[in-house]
């Protein structure tokens, strides 16, 4: 699953784009969408945070969700503002023992790399929305090169859940 970190604030004069905090909107999506995929039954082993405070917060209201701590959360300085290829990258090294993993990143590099993960396109991937691809393999190392299947996608703007 690749998550875009929900809605923040502004940048304030002299503030550094990582230190952005969740505004209000950002602060009620947040739990509601991870609710959203603890409805469905929908497993998550991993959760991978860009270090950004808005995406690590984001990750966190998700590990909430699933009743796991925020240490639950790995914060990886790569995932902030990543390419695909970075996205990759941080994808193949997974440990195999991890069958569901939720990114929390950024634009424009979520948009580009969902855009290579299955035959469905989407022009922009709003802020806390949610992309998730399956794919048979038995190893993280695989999932480039492996034929993945567009599972759902959502967001908090949807009329319905699963679009």
């Amino acid at each position: 699953m690749v998550i875009r970190h929900a809605k923040t604030h502004p940048a304030h004069l002299g503030q550094k784009d990582i230190d952005r905090m969740l505004n209000e909107r950002g602060l009620q999506d947040a739990p509601r969408m991870a609710q959203r995929l603890v409805e469905r039954g929908i497993t998550i082993d991993a959760f991978i945070s860009s270090t950004a405070n808005r995406a690590y917060a984001t990750a966190c209201f998700f590990a909430a969700a699933y009743q796991l701590p925020e240490s639950s959360v790995q914060k990886i300085a790569a995932m902030y503002h990543p390419d695909a290829e970075n996205l990759f990258r941080i994808v193949s090294r997974l440990q195999d023992t991890v069958e569901t993993v939720a990114l929390f990143s950024h634009n424009p590099g979520l948009t580009d790399f969902v855009n290579l993960l299955s035959d469905i396109r989407i022009d922009h991937l709003p802020t806390c929305g949610i992309f998730a691809v399956a794919a048979d393999i038995k190893h993280w190392s695989e999932f480039k090169a492996a034929t993945r299947y567009f599972f759902f996608y959502d967001q908090p703007k949807a009329l319905t859940d699963f679009l």
